[in-house]
């Protein structure tokens, strides 16, 4: 079984066919999503060339679940975005800086869906909740770029003063992208219609 310290060890033929090795069976990329979601580890190894493949195995399960209708997590903008910072001298930072933010959202996931059920009641959409919302996103944009200001290379070693520049400037990039949040609005109004599954979902 897998469990923090010995992930199940998944093995990819050349066939394409996993093999669970903790099980002794074949499954399916659907199988490996469903223990994702159940909180499972696992690793992915290449059968003949022992490659550890385990990262191009998620971003197929990825793949898979944004290509279900209703599915779909990832907003094209962010998509572009990203494709942009493969290659950018920003590249290093963007793994760190996005496990934060889906860190973040995951610690605090029961309030977001609290407020998102607010926003969306059975009554209809009501945007009187939306004042708790953008508090805790405008929160957590401080957040994320008061962190990233801590990756930049260029404040190590120059002080303490430098060091709060660094926060001032990460506070007065995270009110400009307050302006996100009428974009956020609009994405919540679109997700109206899922609630009920993603309220189920960890």
């Amino acid at each position: 079984m897998a469990n923090e310290r010995s992930p199940v060890t998944i093995k990819k033929y050349a066939n394409r066919r996993l093999y669970h090795t903790g099980t002794s069976t074949y499954v399916t990329l659907e199988d490996l999503a469903t223990m994702v979601k159940r909180g499972e580890d696992f690793v992915v190894f290449d059968a003949k060339t022992g490659e550890d493949i385990t990262r191009s195995v998620l971003t197929q399960i990825i793949f898979e679940q944004e290509s279900k209708e209703g599915q779909n997590l990832l907003p094209i903008t962010f998509l572009r975005q990203l494709i942009r910072f493969y290659g950018d001298s920003l590249q290093a930072l963007v793994p760190s800086y996005l496990e934060l933010s889906i860190g973040r959202l995951t610690n605090e996931q029961q309030k977001f869906r609290e407020l998102m059920t607010q926003a969306f009641s059975a009554h209809g959409f009501s945007g009187q909740p939306f004042s708790s919302l953008e508090e805790l996103t405008r929160r957590n944009m401080a957040m994320f770029s008061q962190a990233l200001a801590m990756f930049n290379p260029f404040s190590v070693g120059m002080g303490q003063s430098n060091s709060n520049a660094a926060h001032t400037e990460a506070a007065e990039l995270a009110k400009t992208n307050s302006g996100d949040l009428d974009d956020l609005k609009k994405q919540l109004r679109d997700m109206q219609e899922q609630l009920d599954k993603l309220a189920g979902k960890v």
